[in-house]
C-alpha cells in the first residue's frame, strides 16, 4: 500500500478553494456581526437609560447577557483578547463586573 498526499481537488474543492470552508467562514463572520451589534445596542440602551432603578436593573443584565455572548462568539473564530471591543463598545465596568471579567 502506498500513500498519496491529499488531493488538491477532493470533495469540497473547486479549483484548490476549500468551498465548505469559505462558507463556515461566512457564517462565522456573519453570526459574530450580529452578535456585536446585539452587544453594542444592548449598552447603548443601558447608558442612555434616565428612568426607575428596577428598568436599569433589567437592562444591565441584557446588557451583561448580550456582551457575554458575544465575547463567547468572539472566542469561537478565534479571538481571544477583548480589550478593544471593550473600549471600542464603551462596556461600562458594571456590566464587565457581572461577567467576571474585572
Amino acid at each position: 500500500m502506498s500513500l498519496r498526499p491529499p488531493s488538491q481537488r477532493g470533495p469540497g474543492k473547486q479549483n484548490g478553494v476549500d468551498v465548505l470552508g469559505h462558507e463556515l467562514a461566512e457564517e462565522m463572520a456573519v453570526s459574530l456581526g450580529r452578535a456585536g451589534r446585539r452587544a453594542e445596542q444592548a449598552v447603548v440602551r443601558l447608558r442612555d437609560h434616565n428612568g426607575p432603578a428596577e428598568e436599569r436593573v433589567v437592562l444591565l443584565k441584557a446588557a451583561a447577557e448580550s456582551v457575554h455572548a458575544y465575547f463567547i462568539q468572539r472566542e469561537l473564530c478565534g479571538l481571544r483578547r477583548h480589550d478593544d471591543v471593550i473600549r471600542d463598545y464603551a462596556i461600562p465596568r458594571e456590566v464587565l463586573v457581572r461577567l467576571g471579567a474585572m
